[in-house]
């Protein structure tokens, strides 16, 4: 759908020990007029692994930003460089990843993570290292309001903000508009991680505030290959759908076995599901089966043309997938937030960081995915989602929300 040329952009190599790298930091171009005061941004994304369609996109996306900031020489004074640290979508890794952007001197904040169970322990170690750390894809409440979002909503770290919505909406998006199709009765599966869990929980809640019926619920994990006895026991509930919280490395076989095995019904997921990969795993049991994401499609949105011109234009060897766009607003609130903290400085120290942190408040442009700004919890205040729907092999948009 977003294929590009295999010609790679030719950016060069900043030599130095960089662990869990898949691909090492990168320089980005030197900007006109010079300067020799260097700062580095990060990436902590699932580089390698199951997951990797999406991480090389927010990779590409986050590479885009720095060397597009470099080259306008928006920061004057400073050049940018990239350091992509790859976590295979695991908690402790990431936690590893963490550290080695934390113990460079010259890391002034970080983009990532996609999965909120490795932001759970990434976090941590930014937050004590003073840096910023925006997400271009975690979708879990707690990350921003605390354990006790729902009750007693309380933000639990200074350093933390995304760009994109959360499951408190995308999780009621989804069950109201399976309740608008007729469909009012389901089986739920998740993953059991933090993301397919939640979102499951908050679909469940809003899918029976309005009228909906949950005949069961089951779980798989994200090393399962066989879903013969979740599928087995789901049919014999004779469900209208089956809602999975979860990603595409197990959604794509599920939906194949849902109708291989005589369930042919729509599967529904959310964000996790919401790639290319996800067709091809499912085959032609996609077909008619959902999936939600944040924001509006990158492909037709007017306020994403110019990223999209300008990630073609760079020939990346990925498609910049469902969260480049998002990626590349992340690393541009980093840079106008740093505009502000490096102004007057001649090197980053612990005050630098510290002032990114503060100035990211203030963040307000209009990026790839529109309005960009955050509110006193660190949230997006631009809440819009998608309900897309597989037909004839593509995603394609069903329903475009504001909240």
């Amino acid at each position: 759908m977003r294929n590009h040329s295999v010609v790679k952009l030719a950016i060069p190599l900043v030599i130095g020990a960089i662990a869990l790298s898949a691909c090492g930091s990168k320089s980005s171009p030197t900007p006109s007029g010079g300067g020799n005061a260097t700062a580095t941004i990060g990436l902590i994304a699932p580089i390698t692994g199951s997951l990797s369609a999406v991480g090389l996109g927010m990779e590409h996306s986050v590479d885009l930003a720095i060397n597009e900031a470099n080259a306008a020489n928006t920061i004057p004074g400073w050049t940018l460089k990239f350091s992509p640290q790859d976590d295979t979508a695991d908690p402790t890794v990431g936690q590893q990843a963490a550290s080695t952007l934390a113990s460079d001197t010259t890391t002034i904040g970080v983009v990532g993570t996609l999965n909120s169970s490795v932001a759970l322990t990434v976090v941590p170690v930014l937050e004590q290292a003073n840096l910023t750390m925006v997400s271009p894809a975690n979708t879990n409440p707690t990350l921003s309001l605390g354990t006790d979002w729902l009750t007693a909503p309380a933000r639990p770290h200074k350093n933390y903000f995304r760009v994109c919505a959360t499951d408190a909406i995308q999780g009621p998006f989804a069950a109201d508009y399976l309740i608008s199709q007729g469909i009012t009765k389901v089986v739920t599966i998740d993953d059991q991680k933090t993301y397919g869990a939640g979102l499951v929980g908050t679909f469940t809640t809003e899918f029976k505030a309005k009228g909906g019926t949950l005949l069961g619920h089951d779980t798989i994990t994200d090393t399962d290959t066989d879903f013969s006895a979740v599928i087995t026991k789901a049919k014999a509930l004779n469900p209208q759908a089956i809602y999975y919280g979860g990603e595409y490395p197990q959604a794509g076989p599920l939906s194949s076995q849902m109708h291989a095995k005589g369930l042919a019904v729509p599967l529904m997921g959310g964000d996790g599901i919401f790639d290319p990969k996800f067709i091809q795993l499912a085959g032609a049991g996609a077909e008619g089966d959902f999936a939600t994401s944040v924001g509006a499609d990158t492909a037709t949105s007017t306020s994403a043309q110019a990223f999209v011109a300008a990630y073609k234009a760079a020939n990346y060897p990925d498609a910049y997938s469902a969260y480049g766009a998002y990626a590349y607003d992340a690393a541009n609130a980093i840079i106008n937030a740093a505009k502000v903290a490096l102004a007057g400085k001649t090197a980053v120290d612990d005050s630098v960081r510290q002032a990114v942190i503060a100035a990211m408040a203030s963040v307000s442009f209009t990026g790839a995915t529109g309005a960009v700004a955050f509110d006193a919890n660190g949230d997006t205040t631009n809440k819009v989602l998608t309900v897309y729907g597989v037909v004839s092999g593509a995603w394609a948009t069903k329903l475009t929300k504001a909240f």
